[in-house]
């Protein structure tokens, strides 16, 4: 997802998006301490992932704090 698309969403779609981009996370690490993983690029995708949505939060509530 773009940080074009990221900005679009509320606040609460951001955090939703970033629980479930930690819940992949997790399950990635998971599946390559067993030798699950196939894609290991996968977990910094997703760990980029997680710093644009991460990014445009913190934008957003800056923004809604200078008003």
């Amino acid at each position: 997802m773009s940080a074009r698309e990221l900005r679009e969403l509320s606040v609460a779609e951001l955090e939703q998006k970033e629980r479930d981009l930690k819940r992949k996370l997790f399950n990635l690490r998971f599946q390559r301490a067993t030798g699950e993983l196939d894609n290991t690029a996968e977990l910094g995708k997703t760990r980029r992932e997680i710093a644009q949505v991460l990014t445009v939060t913190a934008e957003k509530r800056m923004r809604e704090a200078a008003r």
